[in-house]
This record gives C-alpha cells, structure tokens and sequence, in this order.
C-alpha cells in the first residue's frame, strides 16, 4: 500500500464469519475502486462456530452491504435479540435476575428517572432502582415481541440478533463470492517474510504462492500470520477474566416461541449462555478450569438443561487476550487471531466490525503511514480495554460468595484505573454518567448499560441503611412509568409472528 490509497490486492487467511465479514466490507467499500480481494480458507479446518450472538453493530453490518432481513434470517436460522438477562449473578433479595437493554430512542424518556433513582438509593434513599421496570426492550422480552416499530411509532429501536454461526459464514461466503470476491481452498504451509518484516506470499502445501498488499489474518486462535510469522506478543486476560473453557450442547426448541433475548446464568465456576434460534436452543457453559474440570462442567451443564447423563457436548478451550498490535506492516489482524473476550456481551463480531471499518477509515485518509499505524493499533487497544472492564465488572461487582471462584472473581484488586474509578464514582454517591464522559468511554458501553449492571446486582447499601427519601428527593410514580413502557410495547409484534413473515417473504 501507498500512502493516501487503498491497497490493490487483499488476501485474507481464513473464513468462518469473521473472515467472510472482512471480505464482504473490503470489497463493498474498495472492490469498485479495483482491489482484488482472496480469501483463503482450507476445507480440512473446521471453524469453532460457537458465537450466535450479536450486538446491535451486526444490523449496521448488513445495513451497509444492502442486505435485508428477510433475505438472510431465515437462511440462518435466526432471531430477534433486544439484550441480554442475567440470573443468578446476585445473592440479594430482590436482584436475583436483571436485563441488560439494546437502549432505544423511547429510552430517553425514561433513563433520566432511572439515573436519578440510582443514585438516590446510592446515598440511602428508598426509592426503586432496579432497572427491569425503566425500558422498552426488558418489555419487549418478557412479553416476547420483535423489535420492530411499526410505521405509526415513530421512534428508533437498536436490536441484535441470534443466529447459526456455521449458516451466517456459510451465506456470508455467498454473498462475498457473487460480488466479486476470490475463494481458494488451500492449506497454507508457510508465510515468507520479507526483510523489512513485512509479509511477502503465503505458501501453500502444494506449492501455490499468494502475494498481496495487504493480508488479513483471520486464521483463529492459531494466529498464523501475526503471531506465527511477525511473533507480535499476546496479551492474556487471565489475571481477572478467569473462564478459559466452555462446554457446549443444543437442545431442541421448546413449545411457545422462541425468546428475544440471550439468558445468562451464573453457575457455580461460570455461567451458562441459552440462546434461541428457530431450529434448535444453543447452550454453553463457560467455565474456568483452575476451579473446575471439563467432566464436571459437563456434567453442571446437563443438569441445568435436564439432560441426561453422558449426553453429547463439545468441549472449546478459549484463549482470552488480544494481540499487542492489531495491524503490524502489511497484516491486519481480526476475529480470534487478534483476540477474544469471553462472549458475555457477545462482542465478538462487534469487535471484527469496529476494527475492519476503522482500518478501511484510517488508509483512505492517511494510507499506511506510521502515525496511521499508531492511531489505529490506539483506538482498537482502547476498544478492547474498554470492553474488557465492563465485562470484568460483571464479576467484581456480582454479589455471589458461595463457591471459590465467585469468592476469587469478586474479591481480586487487578483492576484497571478506569475500572477503579467508575466503582468509586458509584460506591460514593458520584455522578457516574459525568464520570464516563470524563473517561470518553461511552462509545464503548454506555452510563445506561454500566447503570443496568450495576444496579441490577443490588450494588446499594444495605436495607438497614436504607431511609425515606425526604423532601429532597424527587419521588417518580413508577405506575406511571409501568404505563408508559407497557403502552409503547403494545405496538410492537409477537415475535413469532415477525419470524413468519421473514420466512414468507424469502
């Protein structure tokens, strides 16, 4: 690549969604102006295909290429996803279960309440603050409705979705092959490096050489560009993300329709993912091995699912961490070559996303420059750091105490400063929400998302310090606000019912 234009031919390592995403947004935004975009993959290496969550970032993704609805969920086995509900991350009365939002613009009514109610009880006030009756999308859960405002609700929803992860790479490597991009079925053997530390060609087994201006390593944990060929450090999460394993099974759907959420369960080293799409549930528990093993977990999993004993499950081994730099030379890497975060929050392809469009940004305006190297390896560390203390705060700040692993996950000190700050704003009574401004990390998770967690636990001083609210304290009539959210939700459609016209219409 040269300074100020876009590189000419792009060869990306790897498919599964992550690669196959790559290879749709280069050639969407480049193709046109005459890059040459391969993607190789080998038919011989499966791809881990686990990760069926989204955040509301996936709509955007398909937004940009042009692709509606209709034209990929149904081939995808794929639902409406309004947030995500923990349960059993909290010991208190009162918090045994909480919803995490994809906020949207009918929100705006309500938060302010909430933001108030939360710090009033902060300072000991009696007043209500968890957040499941303040917003829209919690309704839209509970009550099983599709994210979808009709015309006559003029007022934005955000939403994610569930999906088949082996169907969407699938259907993602369509879309890419039909546009114009090049898929190769090869095992590459060996990256030549040059002696300016740039990659030069990836060799395959068989012999056939792949140069290309840029190359994008998307080979998985495996690393095989950025790490095998340049040995850019890894960075390990391990000192306060514990889980390094995860055990995994489907289950068969049940009766009533398929939910609009993700449900998170805390388990005794973990937590438990159930995520529902309209052919099958997928379930996984991730764990921690320095507090349990694979058998055990296995056995925890199939307990919670009624599943008998010896039922079939897969085990995954997770390599929590990221890659100092994303993009070192002419090798950008994405997906899990260039990191993961456990898929609490399921960031993953949230993550692919922000960085391939953020690169494709940096070399339209200053090419491969060093302050364009620098720049971006900055905003993608300061991504992955900011999203990396928000899910370890759903650990230290969870009020669980009855194994040694929610002893150890809520009672470490290896905090962040940016972590440790956001608690000290909230356990003194602080305004948190000037806090994240203060910090600009809202574009990561906002006041609203760390307000949910936080309050959803029960993080409150106790009830015997609890007081009435006083004259000071504005009082919201939370019937009121029951109301509102339970009348807005009413023109929203059954979930199922949104599920089948997709279909229809395919």
């Amino acid at each position: 690549m040269s300074a100020g234009r876009q590189p000419r031919s792009i060869v990306i390592l790897g498919g599964g969604t992550a690669g196959w995403m790559a290879a749709n947004l280069f050639q969407h935004h480049w193709g046109k102006l005459g890059t040459r975009v391969t993607l190789i993959e080998s038919s011989d290496i499966g791809i881990i295909g686990v990760g069926e969550g989204s955040t509301p970032q996936l709509k955007h993704f398909f937004d940009t290429l042009g692709i509606a609805e209709g034209e990929w969920m149904p081939r995808c086995s794929a639902t409406y996803k309004t947030g995500i509900e923990f349960l059993g991350w909290s010991e208190r009365p009162g918090h045994g279960s909480y919803f995490h939002p994809f906020p949207t613009a009918v929100d705006s009514f309500t938060a302010p309440q909430f933001f108030y109610n939360t710090r009033a009880r902060r300072t000991g006030r009696d007043v209500w603050a968890h957040p499941d009756r303040f917003f829209l999308p919690t309704a839209l859960a509970h009550q099983c409705r599709a994210p979808l405002a009709p015309p006559n609700f003029p007022f934005l929803t955000s939403y994610g979705y569930h999906f088949d992860a082996h169907l969407l790479g699938a259907f993602l490597r369509e879309v890419a092959t039909r546009r114009g991009v090049e898929h190769v079925d090869a095992n590459i053997a060996s990256v030549a490096v040059g002696a300016n530390a740039e990659i030069e060609a990836l060799v395959a087994d068989d012999g056939r050489r792949f140069e290309a201006d840029l190359f994008v390593d998307a080979s998985g944990f495996r690393a095989v560009i950025i790490e095998g060929a340049l040995g850019e450090p890894h960075r390990g999460f391990g000192e306060n993300l514990f889980n390094d394993r995860a055990v995994v099974t489907p289950t068969p759907l049940p009766a009533e329709a398929p939910g609009v959420c993700t449900r998170a369960t805390a388990k005794s080293a973990g937590w438990i993912w159930h995520i529902p799409l309209t052919n099958r549930v997928g379930n996984g528990y991730v764990y921690s091995s320095r507090y349990t093993d694979p058998d055990a977990a296995a056995d925890e999993l199939r307990a919670h699912l009624g599943l008998p004993a010896g039922a079939e499950v897969r085990h995954l081994q997770m390599r929590v961490g990221r890659v100092e730099r994303s993009w070192v030379g002419n090798c950008l890497a994405i997906g899990l070559a260039q990191g993961f975060l456990e898929p609490l929050e399921a960031t993953a392809l949230h993550i692919v996303l922000a960085t391939v469009e953020s690169f494709i940004k940096a070399v339209d305006a200053d090419g491969q420059s060093p302050e364009a190297h620098d720049a971006f390896n900055d905003r993608i560390a300061r991504r992955y750091e900011g999203i990396r203390d928000y899910i370890v705060c759903h650990y230290r700040a969870a009020l669980r105490s009855d194994t040694d692993y929610w002893r150890d996950a809520t009672g470490h000190d290896e905090l962040s400063d940016s972590l440790k700050d956001i608690f000290t704003a909230w356990f003194t009574g602080g305004d948190v929400a000037e806090e994240f401004a203060r910090q600009d990390i809202g574009g990561y998770y906002s006041a609203l998302s760390w307000h949910c967690m936080l309050a959803g636990y029960g993080n409150f001083p106790d009830d015997g310090r609890i007081r009435p609210p006083g004259d000071d304290i504005e009082i919201f009539d939370m019937d009121e606000v029951d109301r509102f959210i339970h009348g807005c939700a009413l023109n929203f459609p059954a979930h199922q019912s949104a599920l089948n016209l997709l279909k229809e219409a395919a």
